[in-house]
């Protein structure tokens, strides 16, 4: 009976070991995909260059700006003096929200203006679609899909 129980337990720590080995390094929590606070794309996003534009939707895409990044989903957007790509946020995220937007659609918004990859793009701080605004950072950047400020 002795020998059953030692067995036994030798086999849960063998396992145990195992799965720990096999887990890999601990790489830290996910947590928003690489959107959040204190990531390398977060950085990009600076409030002294903030602006506002309008314009209508040319397209709605899935977009990785850097290796390792979940998806997220930007939108480009074609206004009275260029074409842009505005970052929207995490495709978790966005794809949540109670608004869809969509090719043709007319939208405003306050973002970022930065480069990324060397083309210009804005990072969006809110956006407005008809009469319903949506607030994805604050105004310092900070965003609202990272929960709690500090």
């Amino acid at each position: 009976m002795k020998k059953c129980r030692v067995s036994l337990m030798a086999i849960v720590v063998l396992l145990l070991v195992s799965s720990i080995a096999f887990a890999g390094p601990w790489k830290g929590w996910k947590g928003s995909g690489g959107w959040g606070p204190g990531t390398q794309y977060h950085r990009y996003y600076n409030p002294q260059n903030v602006e506002s534009i309008t314009g209508k939707v040319v397209s709605v895409d899935k977009i990785t700006p850097f290796k390792g990044m979940s998806y997220g989903v930007a939108v480009t957007l074609n206004t009275d003096k260029e074409t842009i790509q505005v970052h929207l946020g995490p495709g978790w995220y966005i794809e949540r929200l109670d608004v869809k937007i969509e090719k043709d659609d007319e939208i405003s918004l306050k973002g970022s203006r930065t480069t990324i990859a060397g083309k210009p793009v804005i990072i969006a701080q809110e956006f407005k679609k008809k009469d319903a605004v949506f607030v994805l950072r604050d105004n310092n950047g900070y965003p609202v899909w990272s929960g709690w400020i500090r």
